[in-house]
């Protein structure tokens, strides 16, 4: 499985993750929130920022569904769903991750048929590899 790469600037996300909180990086001058982390707010130039914690409820924004050829470590798990989530109190932020029937399912727990443009999800964390990640749950919407 591919683990993320932390870098400085994304480095306190993967730190709230592993507590359970999904935060977004927001300008501390004009309060836009931002993703993926960066020093320098894309909005008004500041350098400022702090991490505010957001609700972790979105809808599915985009999503595929890969299949064969795929990298080894995928491949026994297709097909299963990559997803872009819009978060709901950040509608600028969209994170990557997979739909998911439990935090610590496999990739293919969800029967990608019932996934769908605007679908209603909530976060989840799920330990994979010694790093705390996000994954989505479909919530009744």
């Amino acid at each position: 499985m591919l683990t993320p790469v932390i870098d400085e600037d994304g480095a306190p996300f993967w730190e709230y993750a592993a507590r359970g909180e999904l935060r977004v990086q927001t300008c501390g001058a004009c309060a836009e929130p931002r993703f993926p982390p960066r020093p320098c707010c894309p909005y008004c130039q500041s350098f400022d920022s702090t991490w505010h914690r957001v609700s972790g409820r979105g809808r599915i924004w985009s999503f595929v569904v890969p299949h064969p050829p795929l990298l080894p470590d995928y491949a026994a798990q297709a097909p299963y769903n990559a997803v872009l989530v819009e978060l709901s109190d950040s509608p600028r932020v969209r994170l990557a991750g997979n739909v998911v029937a439990a935090p610590d399912a496999p990739l293919d727990s969800v029967d990608t048929a019932r996934l769908r443009i605007g679908a209603p999800v909530k976060v989840v964390f799920a330990e994979i590899d010694g790093i705390t990640v996000p994954r989505w749950l479909l919530e009744r919407g």
